[in-house]
Parts: structure tokens; C-alpha cells; sequence
């Protein structure tokens, strides 16, 4: 007779109940509620998950496929479709946001390592677009006849995990989820081009932390200063000031422009930071890594079935 607890079991093991319990109770998650609780919720839709379940009909006939193992999987009784779907709908989603947050924490202190020396952690912030039924979700909409949300993400380079993530329309332009980044001093955060807006970028400036970011071909600047003696693969190294009157009004001190000549794809970058100290090929290999978050939204989109919905 088989004696030891499930997989799932285990893995929810993982998993600090009584945080929980207090996020539930800051938010009343479980007034009125008799049987089916937030933590009963959260156990079954993660149950869905790992088990590749593509809808809720799909997930609630999984379920009663295991009606006489839900006690020792935690996922307690039985629920219907409705009741499923009516608790996803009604529920605060600070809930579970909170909670995830806490757990992503919890793994990147397990995961914490310091692999650039550069005395505090790296970040590469991007996004991915999901699509979304336009029928179902009128708010989401995106093109005439096509719906979707942007996840923004904030990805810790150096333990593999994202650190934040913000839910938007697609039709949000990515540079807008900007000011929601949680800024930490001394961190590093690296962005792609989309990402030019010189007044978020100095606000990362004026609380003491440093970004890399791929430069547009239309900047216009002055160059005050440059190196003459550079490392293999650095074509330029200079001090630059803005001299659109915009640009130098949101972002009025120096900055570091860094051209560099990758010879696997024989393809040029051009990068600005204000990290005025650190060497340049250090700067290039910041925003090489930053392709790291490339592959965890492949992955997600590959592994989590949040692909489309």
C-alpha cells in the first residue's frame, strides 16, 4: 500500500501556509466562504498547471479523475466549474500577486550569487505580449479584431529569476511601465531601444543605481571627452551631453557612450550608461546578457500554458 505522500504534496510543502494566511486575511480573501478557500483555490489552479490542463472543463474533469486523492494532494473537496470559474472572477488578485511575489523572493535569496562583481544585483527589464480572446476580454483590446496583455518583467540576471512583473495591455507602449520598476540603490538595470526615455533613466541616476542601454541612430549629443586607448572589440569610448533642449532638460548630467563591434554576428551597438567607472567591454557584456530574459519568455511560453488564452 503506497504510504508516502504525492509529488504535489511535496512541493506544496515549499510553500509558507501561514504567509498565505495572513495576505488572505488582509484581504478578506475568505469571508463567507465555507469550503472551497483561497489556498484550496490556489492548490487546485496550480494543479492545473503542471498537469498541462488547457481550460477549466479540462482542469475540473482532471480533478474528479483524482476525486479520492484531492484530501492527500491539499487540494481538499471536490469543486464545480462554477464555482471554480466564480472564485477566479470575484477574488482580490493582490492575493495571489502578493504571495507570488513573496515566493519569488523567497527563491532568489536560495539563488543568490554575484556572478558580474559589480556590487549589486543586474537587472534586464523587457516585455512579451499574450494573446487574448477580443470576445471574452473587450478591455484588452489591441488591434481591430486581436486582444492581448504585456508582461512587463524585471528578470535578475545573475539567479535566473524574474524579480517583478507588471500586467498591461498590449497596446501600452513598453517605455510606459517604466516608472513601476522597484528601484534598488547600487543595482544594474539593462534595457533594449525601446526603452529611451531619458526621464525614467535619470530617475534609476539619482537614486545612486546604473543602467545600459542600446542606443537609438537618431541621438543627438556632444561629445566632451573619449578614451584613446580602448580594449579589442571597442570601437569608441567617450563622455557625451544631450543636445536636443528636451533630452537635456529631463537629463541634464553626462553620459557614457560605448560602441562595440561584436565579432560572432559582426554587428555594431551602440550603448548609453552612466556607469562612468566600470570597462567597457563590462558594459558590452551587461547587455549581452541581457538576452537572458529572451529565453525565460520563450520558456514561459514554451513550458507555462500562458502562451494565449
Amino acid at each position: 500500500m503506497h504510504k508516502d505522500p504525492f509529488i504535489f504534496a511535496q512541493l506544496v510543502q515549499f510553500m509558507n501556509r501561514s504567509k498565505f494566511n495572513r495576505i488572505v486575511a488582509k484581504y478578506s480573501g475568505d469571508k463567507y466562504v465555507k469550503s472551497f478557500s483561497c489556498w484550496n483555490q490556489l492548490l487546485t489552479m496550480m494543479f492545473g498547471q503542471l498537469t498541462n490542463r488547457e481550460s477549466l472543463r479540462d482542469l475540473i474533469m482532471a480533478t474528479e479523475a483524482h476525486s479520492g486523492k484531492l484530501y492527500h494532494l491539499g487540494l481538499g473537496k471536490s469543486v464545480t466549474r462554477s464555482n471554480l470559474s466564480k472564485a477566479n472572477e470575484q477574488r482580490d488578485y493582490r492575493i495571489f500577486e502578493n504571495f507570488a511575489f513573496y515566493m519569488i523572493e523567497q527563491a532568489r535569496q536560495k539563488r543568490q550569487v554575484d556572478i558580474f562583481k559589480l556590487g549589486g544585483s543586474v537587472y534586464a527589464f523587457d516585455s512579451t505580449t499574450i494573446d487574448l480572446c477580443l470576445a471574452v476580454f473587450d478591455w484588452a483590446k489591441f488591434r481591430s479584431a486581436k486582444g492581448g496583455i504585456k508582461m512587463h518583467t524585471l528578470y535578475d540576471i545573475e539567479t535566473h529569476i524574474p524579480a517583478f512583473v507588471h500586467i498591461t495591455t498590449a497596446s501600452v507602449y513598453d517605455s510606459k511601465a517604466m516608472p513601476h520598476i522597484p528601484l534598488e540603490e547600487g543595482a544594474y538595470y539593462v534595457f533594449d531601444r525601446g526603452y529611451n526615455d531619458f526621464a525614467n533613466l535619470y530617475r534609476i541616476h539619482i537614486i545612486g543605481a546604473c543602467f545600459v542601454i542600446r542606443a537609438k541612430s537618431s541621438l543627438k549629443y556632444r561629445v566632451l571627452s573619449w578614451k584613446r586607448r580602448m580594449p579589442e572589440c571597442v570601437l569608441s569610448d567617450s563622455i557625451i551631453e544631450f543636445t536636443i533642449y528636451k533630452s537635456s532638460r529631463v537629463y541634464p548630467d553626462k553620459l557614457r557612450r560605448v560602441v562595440y563591434l561584436d565579432k560572432e554576428t559582426d554587428v555594431t551597438y551602440t550603448y548609453l550608461t552612466n556607469d562612468l567607472t566600470s570597462s567597457a567591454l563590462v558594459i558590452a557584456n551587461l547587455y549581452k546578457n541581457r538576452w537572458r530574459v529572451e529565453l525565460f519568455f520563450k520558456w514561459v511560453k514554451q513550458h507555462l500554458k500562458i502562451k494565449k488564452f
